[in-house]
């Protein structure tokens, strides 16, 4: 008989990518949580490994601290982002997005509400991510989905808030419904009624339409 060893099996090394992989992801959403309840500076790297059930110090391994653990964050939010946010997506599609988004973890816009607070945190949206966004608004504005007279900076902070506001005011969402805003019924019921207010925003063709119609007759 082979005699008994108690040694464990070396991990192989895509074992170890998995294992580090996992570990990264627990941090993160710890994370998540603990700068929304917190913000950044209130957070606290124990209390984030904790709720991650892992050594304090691989926060610093595999994020060079609190700060930077904060900025993976936002750079995740900033990827999905603008994974979603190209100017072919049609307004409607792309608010339904956030708002789903949001609704289904409001630490997002806590998130968003601290840094917003706080104007020394940590930030990886530059004055490229914002004039970028800027720019694909103005080119639905020019493909007609915003009328010419309306402010596309205005539309978009607008549509942030807009998306944004069920999180903010949870209770008065709740009373103004019936249902809190995690329940289908709000999502359907808000998501419907924002699609109805960008078609409104939309320009008016109609007029345009007619004038030529007419034009093209003696």
């Amino acid at each position: 008989m082979e005699p008994r060893t108690n040694r464990q099996r070396a991990p192989e090394p895509g074992e170890r990518v998995r294992d580090a992989e996992r570990t990264k992801a627990k941090l993160l959403d710890a994370a998540l949580t603990e700068f929304a309840a917190h913000g950044f500076n209130g957070a606290r790297v124990g209390a984030i490994a904790e709720r991650a059930g892992v050594n304090k110090q691989l926060v610093s391994y595999y994020f060079g601290g609190k700060e930077g653990l904060y900025r993976a964050l936002q750079r995740e939010w900033l990827d999905s982002e603008r994974d979603h946010a190209d100017a072919g997506v049609p307004p409607a599609e792309l608010m339904r997005w956030y708002l789903r988004k949001n609704l289904a973890d409001v630490r997002l816009v806590r998130l968003t509400l601290w840094r917003a607070l706080a104007e020394d945190a940590p930030d990886e949206e530059t004055q490229a991510d914002i004039d970028a966004e800027q720019e694909r608004v103005r080119e639905r504005r020019d493909q007609g989905e915003f009328a010419p007279d309306l402010d596309t900076a205005a539309v978009q902070l607008a549509m942030m808030g807009m998306v944004f506001a069920p999180a903010v005011f949870r209770s008065t969402a709740r009373r103004l419904f019936g249902v809190d805003i995690d329940d289908p019924e709000f999502e359907t019921r808000y998501g419907d009624t924002l699609s109805r207010i960008l078609a409104r925003l939309a320009a008016d063709t109609t007029t345009e339409s007619t004038t030529e119609t007419e034009g093209d007759h003696p």
